[in-house]
């Protein structure tokens, strides 16, 4: 198996976190990571940060409805696409998970935490000091994991096919 397969499949949503800070290192090649995620035309059309400001994490958490543990991660990354650019979602959805699979390749966890469509998007945007011309895509809280629950995932022979859909017969 290589790297990056290993990498993807042991990656689990983590919503419990160490004390144990994030090296300054690992924050700034997250960021690149997700810098260089494939973007349609190249536009780039996104904005990526990181909070490690102990109240502003709170804040956060506070506004997301599903996102609470959000205040006790190590750090928050930020992703906001500029809606003006047709495949800002798309886009932005491979800088996350670019920035994710990076996290995880140093033994960092992660939960993605929907931003796009969210109704708190526009509260946190504001809190960051987000331009008006960008939404909130996805926040990933990370952080050293206190504990991995193990999800259940479908088997590929419900999942799968080869040019065209058939599904097994029973």
């Amino acid at each position: 198996m290589n790297l990056g397969a290993t990498i993807i499949k042991s990656r689990r949503s983590v919503r419990t976190f160490t004390d144990k800070p994030i090296s300054e290192e690992i924050i700034k090649e997250t960021l690149e990571c997700g810098r260089l995620a494939p973007t349609a035309m190249n536009l780039q059309p996104w904005l990526l940060g990181v909070i490690t400001d102990r109240d502003l994490l709170k804040k956060v958490a506070d506004i997301t409805d599903h996102g609470k543990f959000i205040a006790d991660a190590a750090a928050c990354f930020v992703v906001c696409g500029d809606k003006k650019a047709k495949y800002y979602l798309e886009d932005c959805c491979a800088a996350t998970m670019n920035m994710i699979t990076c996290l995880q390749g140093f033994g960092v966890g992660t939960c993605w935490v929907a931003g796009d469509k969210k109704e708190y998007g526009v509260d946190i945007c504001k809190h960051l000091e987000i331009p008006g011309e960008y939404s909130l895509v996805s926040l990933i809280p990370a952080g050293y994991p206190k504990e991995v629950e193990v999800p259940k995932k479908k088997p590929g022979k419900e999942i799968f096919f080869t040019n065209r859909w058939k599904p097994e017969e029973s």
